[in-house]
């Protein structure tokens, strides 16, 4: 495994922002007329927000554009910080950094708010490239996000790997034909990532850094 290039996704697993996108959509919900529960909404958590609002709750365009309007009014506020870092993030982060690593951000989330989001964290400084959707709802797929970050950086496919807790982030890789490792700790379950073939599944951040700097270890001579 010769992965000089990690991409990581940011929700459920770079981040915790369960509350800060349940509250949001709540938001959203509440201002549209409809009530809802946080625990129902947490299926947001990952997948891009129109792709859910639609199969969720059956809105038309126009309607989820207006849904997306009113939770960025709590979420570029408030919800934005109602997240936490999992621990051992920054650690493996450094260390895959002194390991030789280039890290990039492929998230379905608008790239201005994964930038704040990394800043608030003082974790942005160790990513080449941060990658998300657009504010006018475009390049919310994920396939499309990871290759931008592929073509953008003259990556070979070989060496890059694709981390994720939901199905989007493993078929994005695929779609790219780069590996990819599914993380467990965030909101997708296993069945989930295993029905995309990773190249492995992890539940802990720990068991994440255990692998990637093992296989480095590894490979870091082949691959210079």
């Amino acid at each position: 495994m010769n992965y000089r290039h990690v991409l990581f996704d940011l929700d459920g697993t770079l981040t915790d922002p369960g509350v800060g996108i349940t509250k949001s959509v709540q938001y959203a919900l509440e201002r549209m007329g409809i009530e809802s529960d946080l625990e129902s909404l947490k299926l947001f958590v990952g997948p891009p927000l129109q792709e859910t609002f639609r199969e969720r709750f059956g809105f038309s365009r126009e309607e989820t554009d207006r849904a997306i309007g009113y939770y960025r009014e709590y979420f570029g506020e408030t919800g934005i910080y109602e997240n936490e870092l999992y621990p051992g993030i920054t650690e493996l982060l450094q260390q895959l950094i002194q390991a030789g690593a280039t890290l990039h951000v492929a998230t379905s989330k608008p790239t201005v708010f994964a930038q704040r989001i990394l800043e608030h964290f003082g974790i942005s400084e160790y990513f080449h490239t941060v990658a998300g959707s657009f504010l006018d709802g475009t390049r919310t797929d994920k396939s499309e996000i990871i290759q931008s970050v592929l073509e953008d950086n003259g990556i070979a496919k070989h060496t890059a790997v694709m981390i994720g807790d939901r199905k989007h982030d493993l078929i994005g890789a695929a779609n790219n034909a780069i590996a990819s490792i599914g993380a467990s700790y965030g909101y997708g379950s296993v069945e989930e990532l295993e029905a995309h073939s990773p190249v492995a599944i992890v539940h802990t951040v720990h068991e994440l850094a255990e692998l990637l700097l093992a296989s480095d270890r590894q490979s870091s001579e082949a691959v210079k």
